[in-house]
């Protein structure tokens, strides 16, 4: 049995070193691309614990100023600096 030769064309080793690139290049891009997604992901963990603990802030904010805000605590005000509670001098500003 004959053994066939093996023909090299041309630009065959320009066309396996493209392809290997080619791969590697592949690979790399999927590399950066998980790890910039991994990236934004913790990013938006921070984010949203950031967020959590705004809120939480501005509930207790907002419970302060409905407490001084209170009928009971303006009576209290009231009378710390001698003044008497009228009704007919209250007036209700909308927001």
């Amino acid at each position: 049995m004959k053994k066939k030769k093996y023909v090299k064309i041309k630009g065959e080793k320009f066309m396996i070193m493209m392809i290997i690139f080619f791969i590697v290049g592949i690979f790399l891009i999927s590399f950066i691309g998980e790890a910039m997604i991994q990236s934004s992901n913790s990013e938006l963990q921070r984010l949203k614990s950031k967020i959590q603990s705004q809120e939480e802030l501005n509930a207790s904010i907002q419970m302060k100023i409905n407490e001084l805000a209170s009928l009971d605590n303006a009576l209290e005000v009231a009378d710390t600096f001698g003044l008497e509670y009228n009704n007919n001098n209250i007036r209700v500003v909308a927001d």
